[in-house]
């Protein structure tokens, strides 16, 4: 047998951070960032509080979309997921669904097949292809999350009006150690040193558990989020967090959804017109759907039905299907009741019975389905789910308290009003970790669900006589064969006396220290020979020279940031209120205005938006577009007024507020 191993950085989960600081000026923050698959979000801890940071938009959550446009502008969050109906080959997102990925990974290949966007192999990584301003761009899928990971980071200076140098970015538990690594990578680029790389589920956890005292409770977190889905079941007790199981699938979530609702419709929309949609030739198209979809899919958490328009998706054609809560759960039900097989197996890997869960927490959009809650509570004996936590804002919570305990900061946030800084977390490896043997069998060393830190060895021997050497590799995952599992690098031991096959013993420890740092070392017994090795550049990594060129080719987006923010905006504005007003001609205040008046205002609507579609209107600069919105207003708040003064002011102003929410993004304060 020949004993195969190798080094694990950054291993699977964040272990005691209790006793860490990192000291350093007084005012100096760590913030704490979710970097989410569809969504991200920022916090920062100040005057004994955590703050959840609202972008310069006024919301708390950021969409994890990157875009390029034909000006080479350099577009992130709501202005890039605004623009993809116009833009959608430029126009980035789900990219931490590759992240930290090969190429040949068959998630990857089935992703390849349904983005907009180009991705082509490169050394067996995944690389984006974009365009921007006329020249094509080549970037991984590090540097993208790198661009979010800056917008984040931005955000919280500008709250703070200083600059932010330490971040704790939080990642799905069941990412590993590649996909990790990926996540640091980006960070670097980034301009942020991260601290630590805490766990999603953890990290809920946290920000449930922070005011509950001295009460032991097992929790479970049930975490569902765009891109990806965790469970993991936790025991809270006098502020110990100890992670006893953890589950999930990194390739499950709210945009999997999506996907069955845009099928559906795109059939609808056939069988109705003749017309397929198709997702290679009609990108536009679909993607202004994949956009209704997910504002459609959103109302179906409160409403029963809900109908999705799309102008002109195909060869002039519109777009008007009903959906109903009903269909919807019809098409997605395999993919909900695909989320309790986790559930069962923490219950399972904790030897932990239902009735002995005392709280379900819910985490990530996905959660709000109310399917989703069903299927949860009905698993659990009727239990009602837990809403003590916002769904979109915890992980960033604890994400912040990681944060601010690293900087030696006092919490006033426990029951009490007692100190949090002695906070402990005990949690444990996602992936078991092992080494290659003969006939390629993965061989376990440390298995799934230990907790750390731990060291675990095992004696190995020869497989041939007199062999002067063996190669030890590092493998982690589930599968039997290594060939299925993540390989994180290997090293040689030797040279060895020579002698018959199965008489040397090798002994291969795997030491995961308090900081979820993994050490192998291989000992020949026989003559105390010993090795040892810090692999850097493991799969899916970033060498140290690409990563050192992505950090100075980030700072070259700062200007166009900032050309592009004013830009969007103002577009943005001219299209709400182009908006605004169709929805009212339709309505009550449509019906107190004559015909030729509401003609003379969709004659107006008709030229902004040739406008608009133009070349001119594309090259447009913010003065061009505030100019635009003037003049509608000017045509368009005598017609309001006038409507208002015959109505009574009754109705059409109410549903007029009542419709624009749906259409324009959050709800306002």
């Amino acid at each position: 047998m020949v004993g195969r191993a190798g080094v694990l950085l950054a291993a699977a989960c964040l272990a005691i951070l209790g006793p860490v600081r990192v000291h350093g000026k007084d005012d100096e923050h760590v913030i704490g960032i979710d970097l989410g698959t569809t969504y991200s979000c920022v916090g920062i801890y100040r005057n004994g509080q955590v703050e959840i940071v609202a972008n310069d938009l006024g919301n708390r959550i950021t969409p994890s979309w990157v875009a390029f446009t034909p000006d080479g502008e350099m577009l992130v969050g709501d202005a890039a997921k605004n623009q993809v109906g116009d833009n959608p080959t430029n126009t980035l997102y789900d990219v931490k669904r590759i992240l930290g990925r090969g190429f040949s990974d068959d998630t990857v290949k089935k992703d390849v097949k349904g983005f907009p966007f180009k991705i082509v192999d490169k050394d067996g990584k995944p690389l984006i292809h974009v365009e921007s301003g006329g020249k094509k761009k080549t970037l991984s899928p590090e540097e993208v999350s790198a661009m979010i990971l800056s917008y984040m980071k931005k955000v919280a200076e500008d709250f703070l009006g200083q600059k932010i140098k330490k971040a704790v970015v939080t990642v799905p538990a069941y990412f590993n150690d590649a996909q990790r690594q990926a996540t640091k990578n980006a960070g670097r680029i980034a301009g942020l040193d991260i601290l630590r790389i805490i766990n999603e589920p953890t990290a809920a956890a946290i920000a449930y558990g922070l005011d509950k005292g001295g009460t032991m409770k097992n929790i479970l977190v049930f975490d569902l989020g765009g891109g990806t889905f965790d469970v993991s079941l936790l025991t809270v007790n006098n502020g110990v967090f100890e992670v006893l199981a953890t589950n999930g699938d990194t390739h499950l979530g709210g945009e999997d959804f999506d996907k069955r609702l845009v099928a559906h419709l795109a059939k609808a929309f056939e069988k109705r017109t003749g017309l397929k949609l198709d997702p290679a030739k009609d990108k536009s198209g679909v993607a202004r759907l994949r956009r209704e979809v997910e504002n459609a899919k959103r109302t179906l958490s409160s409403q029963q039905q809900v109908t999705v328009e799309v102008e002109n998706i195909k060869n002039g054609k519109d777009l008007s299907e009903k959906l109903t809560r009903a269909k919807f759960e019809e098409l997605c039900m395999d993919l909900f009741k695909k989320t309790l097989i986790p559930v069962q197996n923490v219950l399972k890997d904790a030897s932990m019975a239902k009735k002995q869960v005392h709280e379900v927490i819910l985490v990530g959009g996905s959660t709000r389905i109310p399917k989703v809650r069903q299927l949860l509570k009905e698993f659990f004996n009727g239990k009602e789910p837990s809403h003590d936590v916002n769904p979109d804002e915890a992980v960033a919570f604890g994400a912040t308290v990681q944060a601010g305990i690293l900087t030696g900061q006092d919490f006033a946030l426990m029951a009490g009003g007692g100190a949090f800084k002695d906070m402990v977390l005990l949690d444990v490896t996602p992936l078991t970790l092992g080494i290659e043997t003969t006939g390629g069998l993965m061989t376990p060393v440390i298995n799934r669900n230990q907790g750390i830190p731990t060291k675990k060895s095992k004696i190995f021997t020869t497989e041939v006589d007199n062999q002067p050497n063996v190669f030890l590799q590092v493998f982690q995952g589930e599968r039997q064969f290594c060939k299925d599992n993540a390989r994180l690098g290997g090293f040689s031991l030797g040279p060895l006396p020579p002698a018959p096959r199965g008489v040397p013993q090798i002994d291969v420890a795997f030491n995961i220290d308090s900081n979820g740092i993994l050490f192998v070392t291989a000992t020949d017994m026989g003559t105390k020979k010993k090795e040892s090795i810090t692999i850097s550049n493991s799969k899916g990594r970033l060498s140290e020279a690409e990563i050192e060129k992505m950090i100075r080719d980030a700072k070259k987006f700062a200007e166009s940031d900032r050309k592009a923010k004013a830009k969007m905006e103002g577009k943005q504005e001219l299209e709400n209120l182009m908006r605004s007003i169709h929805l009212s001609l339709g309505d009550e205040i449509g019906k107190n205005l004559d015909d030729s008046e509401k003609d003379e205002m969709k004659e107006q609507l008709d030229t902004t938006r040739k406008w608009l579609n133009s070349n001119k209107g594309k090259n447009a600069s913010d003065e061009d577009f505030a100019d635009r919105k003037k003049e509608l207003e000017k045509i368009w708040n005598p017609l309001v007024s006038k409507a208002y003064a015959g109505g009574g002011g009754d109705g059409g102003g109410s549903d007029d507020g009542g419709d624009e929410p749906q259409d324009t993004g959050p709800d306002e304060l």
